[in-house]
């Protein structure tokens, strides 16, 4: 499999070549066009059955990732999938060698055979917002490839570094980086700075980051859908109300 991220770090898009019988899984929605020899299947994030129905509802309903997936195949021959994120910014490919990551909901955009992504990991510790957020673990080995808002800076921390992040900032980390969340200041530096929880992480391991901040950047366009009055939802949304 060979493959190319255009147009970045605004509107990144992913071309990818399959050899015969490779696949690549992605986010419904996520293919911008395909050879006539790609075979693509549709099915559930959470796999067949009642079960599986069940806990894509709540994928859905957690986080930002979609219902479906799709896996595209090439049959009779090479072929090529163009893939591009719902959102405007960067696509990163993250290498994965028997190891894990822990993606924040709705930065997933697809990964080759050989990845496992568990939607039904319990590991988080902490909320990355004032409400429940849908984490991924994201397991195996093969391409992963993350997308988000603004352009994706990878951070190598090496044992014992440490890095304090804005939890609207942060992607991705690989699942040997220690956490923990906290609030920082109280209300009046909430209020003030619209600054509410950051999460410190420590090495060994990757950490990506956005350089946009998805709620500040919604909270900034909401006064221009809503006739010129600023709302206070993104402060409600940290405030739990």
């Amino acid at each position: 499999m060979e493959y190319e991220i255009s147009h970045r770090p605004s509107y990144s898009l992913l071309r990818v070549k399959l050899s015969e019988g490779e696949s690549i899984t992605a986010e419904s929605g996520a293919m911008v066009y395909m050879s006539p020899n790609i075979e693509m299947q549709t099915r559930t994030r959470g796999g067949g059955g009642l079960g599986g129905l069940l806990k894509s509802i709540k994928v859905a309903a957690l986080g930002a990732e979609s219902f479906w997936i799709n896996t595209f195949t090439a049959r009779g021959g090479d072929g090529e999938v163009a893939l591009a994120p719902a959102i405007p910014g960067d696509v990163h490919m993250l290498e994965l060698a028997d190891e894990g990551y822990i993606v924040q909901s709705g930065s997933y955009l697809a990964s080759t055979s050989g990845i496992e992504v568990d939607t039904k990991w319990k590991g988080f510790r902490g909320l990355l917002t004032e409400g429940d957020l849908f984490m991924l673990h994201i397991s195996g080995s093969g391409k992963l490839f993350v997308a988000a808002l603004g352009a994706l800076e990878e951070r190598e921390l090496a044992p014992g570094e440490r890095l304090t992040i804005d939890n609207g900032h942060l992607v991705a980390w690989s699942d040997s980086v220690r956490y923990d969340v906290r609030r920082v200041g109280g209300l009046k530096s909430l209020v003030a700075s619209g600054e509410g929880l950051v999460v410190d992480v420590e090495g060994p391991g990757k950490v990506v980051l956005q350089t946009r901040n998805p709620g500040a950047f919604v909270n900034w366009l909401l006064p221009f859908l809503s006739g010129g009055e600023r709302s206070d939802r993104g402060l409600g949304l940290r405030l739990g109300i």
